[in-house]
C-alpha cells in the first residue's frame, strides 16, 4: 500500500540539499503555491530564472515522475484548504481562545432539544449495558469522558475507541443494550458502520454529532453538535467543548432522574479518595 505524501513537506525538507538553481524554483513554489500549479513548465523555469531541464530535476528531487505529477501534488496540498498553506493571521490572541470556545458552546447550545435530551436519558437509565465509541482526538475523549461520567452513578457502561472493537462490540450488542456513538463531523466510518450495525440487532443508538450527517442517519437520537473552525489552524478546535457540554447534560440529567442512588454512589467515591489523597471536600470528584 502507498501513502500519499504531501509535496509541500518533501520542498521543505529537502531545501538545503538543493541545488541553487533548484532552490529558486523551491522558493517560487512556497512563496505562491496556487499560482505554481497554473504555470506551465517553461513559465515556471522564467520566473525562477532556471532552465526547465532543471525544473524537471527539481521534481525528481520531491520524489515526483514529472513536473505534470508535481502540478498535481501542489493542487492536492491545495485541496485541504487555503489555511494549511498560508501563514494565517492570528488577530484575537489568547482571548480570541477563549472567545471561540465561548461561541462554540453557545452555537451548540441552540441544537440541543430538551425532548431528545429527556428520550435519550430514559434510554440509558434502562439500558442493560451501555457502549460509548467515538475515533480520533475529541471524539476519543468523549467516548471515555461519558463512561467515567456514568459509572459514578452505577451504571453499566464502557468505551471503545478502536475501529475493529467497535465492530465487533456492535456485533455483539442485544436489544436492551444503548450505544452512544461520537463524532464531531459524523463522517467517521467506522463509527458509522457499528452505529448502523448495532440498529440491526435492535440497539438504540444516541449520536453526539452534526445533524444530517452520515452518523446523524443511523442513529435513533442526535444530540446536535455544531462548531465551525477558524482559519487560525495553530488553535485546535473548540468543537469538542460542545461535545462535553452535551456529555455534561446527559451526566447530570441521569443523576437528577435517581438522585438518592447517585448521592450514595458519589459520596462513597468522594469518601474513598478523600481517604487516599486528603484535601478539603471542594476538591474534584476523581476529575
Amino acid at each position: 500500500m502507498t501513502y500519499e505524501i504531501d509535496v509541500l513537506s518533501r520542498i521543505s525538507e529537502r531545501f538545503v540539499e538543493m541545488s541553487e538553481s533548484e532552490q529558486r524554483v523551491a522558493q517560487l513554489i512556497l512563496d505562491n503555491v496556487k499560482a505554481a500549479t497554473e504555470m506551465s513548465i517553461a513559465l515556471l523555469a522564467e520566473r525562477a530564472g532556471v532552465s526547465q531541464a532543471t525544473v524537471t530535476r527539481f521534481a525528481r528531487t520531491v520524489d515526483c515522475k514529472d513536473v505534470r505529477q508535481l502540478k498535481v501534488k501542489l493542487a492536492q496540498s491545495l485541496a485541504v484548504g487555503q489555511r494549511f498553506v498560508e501563514e494565517p493571521a492570528d488577530l484575537d490572541g489568547i482571548q480570541g481562545v477563549y472567545e471561540a470556545i465561548k461561541n462554540t458552546l453557545d452555537l451548540s447550545r441552540k441544537l440541543l432539544v430538551e425532548a431528545d435530551i429527556r428520550q435519550a436519558v430514559s434510554h440509558l437509565l434502562s439500558a442493560r449495558m451501555i457502549f460509548c465509541i467515538g475515533m480520533g482526538g475529541g471524539s476519543s475523549i468523549g467516548s471515555q469522558e461519558l463512561q467515567y461520567r456514568l459509572f459514578r452513578f452505577g451504571m453499566p457502561v464502557c468505551s471503545y475507541q478502536d475501529g475493529l472493537l467497535t465492530r465487533m462490540v456492535a456485533a455483539s450488542v442485544e436489544p436492551q443494550d444503548v450505544m452512544v456513538a461520537i463524532s464531531l463531523t459524523g463522517n467517521t466510518g467506522e463509527i458509522i458502520d457499528s452505529a448502523a450495525m448495532a440498529r440491526q440487532y435492535g440497539a438504540k443508538v444516541i449520536a453526539i454529532t452534526k445533524p444530517g450527517s452520515a452518523l446523524a442517519n443511523n442513529a435513533d437520537i442526535v444530540l446536535g453538535l455544531q462548531a465551525p473552525e477558524t482559519d487560525f489552524i495553530y488553535k485546535p478546535s473548540a468543537s469538542r467543548y460542545a461535545m462535553l457540554a452535551v456529555i455534561d447534560v446527559l451526566a447530570t440529567e441521569v443523576a437528577k432522574q435517581n438522585k438518592r442512588k447517585s448521592r450514595d454512589k458519589l459520596r462513597r467515591v468522594k469518601l474513598s479518595l478523600d481517604s487516599s489523597r486528603g484535601g478539603d471536600e471542594r476538591q474534584p470528584l476523581g476529575d
